[in-house]
């Protein structure tokens, strides 16, 4: 969050809106050396706790794979997935607004429940969406990174990275949001370009992964749980 100029200014405001003497404290899945500096000016002598190595951050429970295809062949492997697979709600992470809005059009014109989410909407709408969401109103989001990092759903089982992420650390943000509170999760990326393949091989390095293509079959059992909770599909 702080990497980001505009965020960083919002939590200077903040902070100036808070009494000076009070306790802060910041905690982050992952946290470059770069942003380090940045946090400790928020903070006075900061205690800095890590709970484990950086290199071993893992999610337990989550099945990861990833299809090498061509950027034209998207949609179709797109909507060949959300036909196969057995999900109770899905993410799909694409990399701009426009790409949301696109892509959250198309599925809704093949009538599957989509609705999408994105930094172009006012938060008043934001948060409305993700509402109808988290209760069950529609079974597949589409987002963009604005939903990476703080969004607990516990129905959704399967993450797709339409358009790969940036750097390692934002995969692992956004496939944490399938397989939370000790459920099972898949996480499926698309791969369509060399920089794409840099990033993938970024991520099983620095996380020590071994991410294999995604076979013909997959067995439901390994990323799907039944959960007793009810949907309201609009």
């Amino acid at each position: 969050m702080l990497e980001s100029l505009d965020m960083r200014r919002d939590v200077q405001e903040i902070f100036k809106m808070t009494p000076h003497d009070k306790q802060v404290m910041m905690f982050s899945a992952t946290l470059s050396k770069e942003i380090r500096p940045v946090c400790k000016k928020f903070m006075q002598d900061p205690m800095e706790i890590y709970v484990d190595d950086e290199a071993k951050l893992t999610l337990h429970g989550l099945v990861q794979h990833y299809i090498k295809l061509s950027e034209l062949e998207k949609n179709r492997k797109l909507n060949d997935l959300l036909d196969a697979l057995d999900f109770n709600q899905v993410v799909i992470f694409v990399k701009s607004v426009s790409r949301a809005a696109e892509l959250n059009k198309l599925l809704m014109e093949c009538n599957f429940p989509s609705i999408c989410i994105h930094s172009g909407m006012s938060q008043e709408e934001r948060l409305t969406r993700y509402k109808g969401f988290k209760e069950g109103h529609k079974r597949i989001l589409v987002a963009t990174d604005l939903v990476g990092r703080g969004i607990d759903i516990e129905r959704v089982n399967i993450v797709i990275n339409y358009d790969m992420p940036d750097s390692a650390d934002t995969y692992l943000h956004r496939v944490g949001r399938a397989g939370r509170f000790g459920t099972k999760g898949l996480a499926i990326t698309f791969v369509s370009s060399a920089s794409d393949s840099a990033v993938l091989n970024q991520v099983q390095e620095r996380f020590e992964v071994d991410i294999k293509e995604l076979p013909e079959q997959i067995d439901t059992s390994t990323y799907s749980m039944f959960l007793c909770l009810p949907f309201a599909f609009d």
